[in-house]
This record gives structure tokens, C-alpha cells and sequence, in this order.
């Protein structure tokens, strides 16, 4: 009996170790998962800052390229207007040439005022149009990096 007793004092004593043990890894593992979690929400809040961010810049980018576009439509319906008085002066100034020599040097000064205008226009239009392709561009760029956004965090299949 006493020998039987001896035995299970020793398996009673093996179990209560094994069992302290088991309960620090538990511990452990409780700080682990509670690390993870905080962890988590970290990142999540940053992502969110950044996605946030993002969305700013988008928002931005979006109003610069509307802002581009309606100044490219005003500045193509001026480049129209001014070509279409570019045209009526050089017939007037055909007719001028033809019969009334004293007019000419005003015709010439008009055609070369409204030649000025027009490649002025040309010009400013231009880097609109410049600024309009950079800014869809900085949109493709942003779109992409939204694409990608999945692949920038790994998030844990089982949440942990």
C-alpha cells in the first residue's frame, strides 16, 4: 500500500508540474494573443490613416483633373473662336489686298494681333492639356495603389 501511495504521490507530483507548466505556456500564450491584438488594431488603424489619406489625395487629384478639363474645353471653344476669326481676317485681308491697298497695313495689324492671340491661346492650352494627362496619371497611380493595398498588409487567415 505503501509503495501504491509512494507511486501515486509521484504521479500526483508529475501531473502538478505538469499541469504549472501547462498553465505558464497558457499564460504565454494569453500575452502572445493579447501582443497580437493590440498589434492588430494597430495596423488596422493605420491602414485606415492611410487609406483615409488616400481618399484625400484622390479626392484632390479628381478636382484638379476636373478643373484641368473644364479649362482645356474653355480653352479649345477659344482656339475655335479665334481660329474662325483667324480665317474671316485672312479673307478680309485677300479682299483688302485685291482692290483697297490704303487698308491693308490695318488688315495686316488685325491678322497679326489675332495670329498673336491665337498661339498664345495655342500655348496656354497646351499645358493644360500637359497638366490634365499628369493629373490622370497621379489618378492611375493612386487607383493602382488602392489595387494593391491587399498585398501591402497580411491579415491572418484564422484572425490571430
Amino acid at each position: 500500500l505503501k509503495e501504491e501511495n509512494a507511486s501515486l504521490r509521484s504521479k500526483i507530483n508529475k501531473l502538478q508540474i505538469f499541469s504549472e507548466t501547462q498553465a505558464d505556456k497558457m499564460r504565454k500564450l494569453e500575452r502572445k494573443l493579447e501582443e497580437n491584438k493590440i498589434k492588430e488594431e494597430k495596423e488596422a488603424q493605420d491602414l485606415e490613416a492611410m487609406v483615409q489619406h488616400v481618399e484625400q489625395n484622390l479626392q484632390l487629384m479628381t478636382k484638379r483633373a476636373v478643373k484641368a478639363e473644364n479649362n482645356a474645353t474653355k480653352l479649345k471653344q477659344e482656339n475655335a473662336l479665334l481660329q474662325v476669326q483667324l480665317k474671316n481676317y485672312k479673307t478680309e485681308n485677300e479682299a483688302l489686298r485685291s482692290g483697297q491697298a490704303a487698308s491693308l497695313a490695318a488688315v495686316k495689324q488685325n491678322a497679326d494681333l489675332a495670329l498673336q492671340n491665337l498661339l498664345a491661346i495655342i500655348t496656354s492650352s497646351r499645358s493644360s492639356i500637359k497638366q490634365l494627362v499628369s493629373g490622370a496619371e497621379s489618378l492611375q497611380l493612386v487607383a493602382d495603389l488602392l489595387g494593391s493595398i491587399d498585398r501591402i498588409t497580411e491579415v491572418p487567415e484564422n484572425g490571430q
